[in-house]
């Protein structure tokens, strides 16, 4: 924990007032692939308003924001991210096409290690977890122990696109899979107040059964012209061109492996997503809208994490009806871990 004590309820003996124990307060920072930089700004806006989290927890790209948040290392990560353009991040996608994915992910582990690599789960200064599904049985498998870099990488897995994980004699791939915004988890960590970070809400619309082929023939054309410049189909066709010929569709508009696969995982993480969001709605819901940016477009960086803090900013009244904010100059990031600094 950091910030301020966890306070138990306590009677004063003279008044006979019951002392209330501070609330616990989790974030949870939903998937989104580069989408995911947002949070960093996000989670800056939210210290800076006086939020103190006991826990975060995160799914995907969100494990890798939160993982470093909770190790005290969000401005390393964001002076990375910052410094990303398109030729370093293709720098950084290993292309395999032997194992589990398309992209090896060493370089990025490599990078990942540099600021992350011994630091334990457990000796965190604040409760962390990261979402990841069990290749095989489909089991949503909640990372609470153990090395940190390992909780992250594999909760971004994407199958087929990023090789799985080893863990405790599992193969593991991305926890947007089956939950890409683990509020569910932030509960079961033992967090009374929940503000969950949702950047994937803008991503698809909402589905539908279309019965007539005649009319979806008329409208394909014109819905395919329509992804390739904004939404989900349009981040798979710009991120397909940073891998090689190969990845992407065919002159006669056949999608590209990689795109048919992000973008049918995509669309079973949205459904996931409405469903879980429906059952278990967290007591603040900050939801980031980036349609123009691309979930493969990591170099933007910049923009990414001013819409997180807008996104924040805008959420200040409805956080305030359900948490007692503290005085920003007592609110600060988690120091960096001790372990990290040995």
């Amino acid at each position: 924990m950091f910030g301020y004590p966890t306070r138990k309820a306590a009677e004063d003996p003279v008044g006979g007032n019951m002392k209330r124990r501070r609330p616990s307060i989790g974030i949870v920072l939903g998937a989104g692939a580069a989408r995911g930089w947002s949070h960093i700004g996000a989670l800056q806006e939210l210290v800076a308003m006086g939020v103190v989290p006991n826990i975060v927890v995160g799914a995907s790209a969100g494990a890798v924001v939160g993982g470093c948040f909770a190790a005290g290392r969000l401005e390393q990560l964001e002076a990375f991210t910052r410094s990303l353009t398109k030729r370093r991040v293709f720098g950084l996608m290993d292309v395999s096409f032997s194992g589990g994915g398309l992209i090896g992910g060493a370089k990025l582990r490599t990078r990942l290690e540099e600021s992350l690599g011994g630091i334990n789960i457990e000796d965190l200064p604040i409760r962390f977890a990261s979402v990841a599904t069990e290749v095989g049985t489909g089991h949503e498998i909640w990372l609470k122990n153990g090395p940190l870099i390992d909780a992250i990488c594999a909760s971004y897995a994407l199958p087929g696109i990023f090789a799985p994980v080893r863990w405790g004699g599992r193969w593991l791939m991305d926890g947007a899979l089956v939950n890409p915004v683990p509020i569910n988890v932030a509960r079961a960590l033992g967090a009374d107040k929940v503000i969950a970070i949702n950047i994937s809400s803008d991503v698809l619309t909402r589905g539908t059964a279309i019965q007539d082929p005649l009319y979806f023939a008329e409208k394909a054309e014109t819905g395919v012209e329509a992804g390739k410049k904004s939404g989900i189909m349009g981040s798979l066709s710009r991120g397909a061109r940073l891998f090689h010929r190969p990845f992407a569709g065919g002159e006669d508009g056949v999608p590209g492996i990689a795109s048919v696969m992000a973008d049918a995982f995509n669309i079973t993480q949205d459904r996931i997503m409405r469903s879980r969001l429906a059952g278990d709605p967290p007591d603040v819901l900050i939801t980031a809208r980036m349609t123009k940016i691309g979930l493969f477009e990591f170099h933007r960086a910049d923009e990414l994490i001013a819409l997180g803090r807008e996104a924040a900013r805008k959420a200040i009244d409805e956080i305030r009806e359900h948490i007692d904010l503290d005085p920003p100059a007592s609110a600060s990031l988690p120091a960096p871990s001790a372990v990290a600094a040995r």
